[in-house]
């Protein structure tokens, strides 16, 4: 199977932080496979900015340094990264002043016809500020693009902030609020397999759905980056964005279109309709020392700390679709394998004349977004040969790497794939600000009830799936949490 790779039109990207660790191990390299593949045009322009004081050629190596560290060495042809290090330029700048900002004009100016598009790889204090002189230098142009990470915002109030910051520079169709999650081959196959089939929409319904399980697992902790988690936690880290977007494309109606809008309008009415969580919803965990790796509480610095390093939820959405279906999401650091998947699982049929059926494993659609992207359907056979029926479970598997052959491979990296989407100007995979805001809006309450609880993390030991609570969440309605393992 050959991809088809439709190129672009000629652009200017200008990374803030361009010396950033983002920008060296996904961004750049990111951009260098999109010309490798042929889909960046040697013409186009990608400007680092940032306060180190270095000139274009000691910029061009870092960048040409970052390629040799995070691409496969298959992927790097001397003429190609050649070609790469020409587009690269660099400028001296300082965010909250002025200097360089006549100097990134001047040369942005040097071709006004281009697309122009501004990747913010930076702290989210800095993103008003940027953005203000972005717009007031008339260095952004009507048709431009701003590029934010998350964290887009602490809590509510500062999302709305966030928001209401942006829009006083950039329209709503200027912003593109990135989750990389959602650039990923199977979270958008998953929109695919979906509306694109007649087998499974029929099926994607409370009738006909047991729970839905939505797992990103991790098995590291959280050492070198303990202050920052230690203001954050799992709700907000993952929860709040990653893994909201994916119960969103899980439980969405079918959009009239494929369009951005389209598609997040219906993403917005999903997280409208959950139900509030309450405490008993809820399971928080933080992980255990073990053997000469250290605790949580270890690893941010501080043995009061209340900040979960797991959680895990028990949600239901109120609408015809989806009443009385249980969604389980669960994430942690120090788990047992690294893992991010969504497993739907179907009823049993309303009769069965197989009795040693267990009544725990029905049909299941297993969408496994790391490692090893791909989906898997598990159903039960009868096991071959003589003597009797005697029934079995097995995959219907179709992991990318295989079913697609070499070309599953070198699929791109979301990165990759959402940097492009952004100079297309095609915002479907990118979050609008209502969706942060009322993302916001459901998890704020019960993260206000943890801080106002005098109820600690549960301890847990690494290597796991959490806290041994989490599975009365499941329990209490029959269901299992499907085990994490390597």
């Amino acid at each position: 199977m050959v991809s088809t790779v439709i190129p672009v039109q000629p652009f200017d990207l200008v990374i803030f932080g361009g010396t950033g660790d983002l920008a060296r191990r996904k961004i750049f390299p990111s951009l260098y496979r999109r010309m490798a593949v042929g889909q960046m045009p040697t013409d186009a322009r990608i400007v680092g900015a940032a306060r180190s004081e270095m000139d274009v050629k000691a910029f061009r190596k870092t960048v040409s340094e970052a390629l040799d560290e995070f691409v496969d060495p298959k992927v790097l042809k001397p003429e190609v990264v050649k070609n790469f290090l020409n587009c690269i330029e660099y400028v001296q700048i300082d965010a909250k002043g002025t200097n360089g900002w006549p100097e990134l004009k001047k040369l942005l100016n040097e071709r006004s016809d281009s697309i122009r598009a501004f990747y913010l790889s930076v702290a989210p204090s800095l993103f008003e500020d940027i953005a203000t002189r972005l717009s007031k230098s008339g260095i952004a142009t009507p048709d431009s693009r701003i590029v934010v990470e998350k964290p887009l915002g602490h809590d509510l109030e500062s999302a709305v902030a966030l928001n209401r910051s942006l829009s006083q520079s950039f329209c709503e169709q200027q912003i593109y609020r990135i989750d990389h999650y959602l650039g990923k081959e199977t979270v958008q196959n998953l929109m695919a397999i979906r509306f694109a089939n007649a087998l499974f929409e029929p099926l994607w319904n409370a009738r006909h759905v047991e729970h839905i399980q939505i797992t990103v697992a991790e098995t590291v902790g959280v050492e070198g980056r303990g202050a920052y988690y230690d203001k954050s936690g799992a709700m907000r880290d993952m929860v709040q964005n990653h893994m909201m977007q994916l119960l969103c494309l899980t439980a969405m109606e079918p959009p009239a279109r494929f369009e951005p809008d389209a598609v997040r309008d219906e993403k917005l009415k999903v997280i409208r309709a959950l139900d509030p969580l309450s405490a008993s919803d809820t399971v928080r965990g933080q992980y255990r020392a073990t053997g000469d790796e250290g605790s949580y509480l270890d690893h941010v610095g501080d043995p009061s700390s209340r900040t979960e390093s797991f959680v895990a939820l028990r949600c239901h959405i109120s609408n015809w679709r989806w009443a009385g279906t249980p969604f389980y999401l669960r994430t942690g650091k120090k788990l047992g394998a690294r893992l991010s998947e969504i497993v739907v699982t179907f009823k049993h049929p309303p009769h069965t004349i197989f009795p040693q059926v267990d009544a725990q494993k029905g049909n299941a659609l297993i969408i496994r977004l790391q490692p090893d992207e791909g989906i898997t359907m598990r159903v039960t056979i009868k096991d071959p040969g003589p003597g009797g029926m005697r029934l079995i479970e097995v995959p219907l598997d179709m992991t990318f790497a295989d079913a697609l052959g070499e070309e599953a491979g070198v699929m791109p990296e979301a990165y990759e794939r959402l940097i492009m989407d952004v100079i297309r100007g095609d915002q479907t995979l990118f979050m609008r600000g209502d969706e942060v805001e009322a993302a916001w809006a459901w998890t704020d309450p019960i993260i206000k009830l943890w801080s106002e609880s005098s109820v600690r993390p549960l301890p847990y030991d690494p290597k796991t799936g959490g806290p041994i609570e989490s599975y009365k969440l499941t329990g209490a309605e029959g269901h299992l949490w499907r085990e994490i393992s390597a």
